[in-house]
């Protein structure tokens, strides 16, 4: 699958953003390798070397996949979680993000006029027509569902008017009932005939992944994503992008938090997609290494996605979607390393 989260590309990051368990400052090395599918790494090896990346243990559920990946930075991770948040992604144009715009936190239908100016074409083309056409495949609720207008969402160019605002209006609403209630406050996507609910979905991916859930227990408090015990407010965005083909709008939200020169952990969601994949979550944690005598970052990055497409793939059809995702966030990750491999 060709998706993307946010904080560094691949698929486009999140939900809390804690203090790095204690032990963290002692020995980041031995830590990850507690939680994560890596032993011990030589941090001086790995910065020099391009990013690690493996599959994460079987999930017992078949629409459920999640791939680990490791490297070093050459910066302190206060500067490296800086340099994440300014790192633009879409600047390239291989990891297929034709818009990408930062949220307030009360978003409404106008802070999405950009997709007014959607480029033409056929993963564009491809939400027009299932939008037009009020497809099964579109990932909304039975109640946006009655909202659009056949009749006004007709019309010409890349994103006729009245689709720009049917989607314009949809993923206000959603943005609100994130910002307000978390994942749990988020409508199910039961216009598909199914009633999947984003935060079943993100609590299903964590609970599949024992060691990592443990490593970012503080994560799992409140009565949702994005309202944990301690969670500071999130950075909110959506993109439009491509998924394996089609055209997706998807809404995500990013946290951080660090403490100075210790360890850092960061988290990015995907809470709605209008299509391609139901929720997908980044986590990250960062802890302070010394590599030639300078200071450095261990980066490592896990990537869960649940996905309907996944639920169908069975033997070499499924190894070879995840082979194919962990190409893509090798491929995102290198992007990245190389821009920002001059920056402190």
């Amino acid at each position: 699958m060709n998706v993307r989260l946010k904080t560094l590309g691949g698929l486009g990051a999140a939900f809390l953003i804690l203090l790095g368990a204690a032990n963290g400052r002692a020995d980041g090395v031995s830590e990850m390798a507690a939680f994560s599918v890596f032993g011990k790494v030589d941090p001086a090896q790995l910065a020099q070397s391009d990013v690690k990346v493996m599959r994460s243990p079987t999930m017992n559920s078949p629409r459920l996949v999640s791939v680990q990946s490791c490297y070093v930075t050459p910066r302190s991770p206060a500067q490296e979680m800086a340099v994440m948040r300014d790192w633009n992604p879409a600047k390239h144009r291989e990891l297929k993000i034709f818009l990408h715009s930062d949220l307030p936190g009360s978003p409404g239908p106008n802070d999405f006029v950009a997709l007014r100016k959607a480029p033409d074409n056929s993963s564009i083309g491809d939400l027009v027509s299932k939008t037009q056409k009020l497809s099964p495949d579109l990932q909304i609720s039975q109640e946006e569902a009655k909202k659009l207008s056949t009749a006004n969402a007709a019309g010409g160019g890349a994103m006729p008017g009245g689709v720009a605002s049917f989607w314009m209006n949809l993923l206000a609403g959603r943005a609100r009932a994130f910002a307000t209630g978390g994942s749990a406050a988020e409508a199910s996507y039961n216009h598909t005939g199914q009633n999947i609910r984003a935060n079943d979905e993100l609590n299903a991916l964590l609970r599949e992944q024992g060691k990592v859930r443990g490593q970012f227990a503080n994560f799992l408090g409140g009565t949702g994503i994005g309202r944990g015990t301690g969670s500071s407010k999130p950075e909110m965005y959506w993109e439009l992008l491509d998924v394996d083909g089609d055209g997706v709008l998807t809404l995500g939200a990013a946290y951080r938090r660090g403490s100075g020169n210790g360890p850092y952990q960061s988290a990015d969601v995907l809470y709605y997609a209008s299509g391609g994949y139901y929720v997908a979550l980044t986590l990250f944690q960062m802890w302070p290494v010394n590599v030639g005598g300078r200071p450095s970052t261990l980066v490592w990055r896990g990537d869960f996605i649940s996905s309907e497409q996944l639920a169908s793939l069975h033997g070499v059809e499924r190894l070879a979607s995840e082979s194919a995702m962990m190409k893509d966030i090798t491929k995102a990750v290198t992007l990245y390393r190389r821009d920002t491999s001059s920056a402190r």
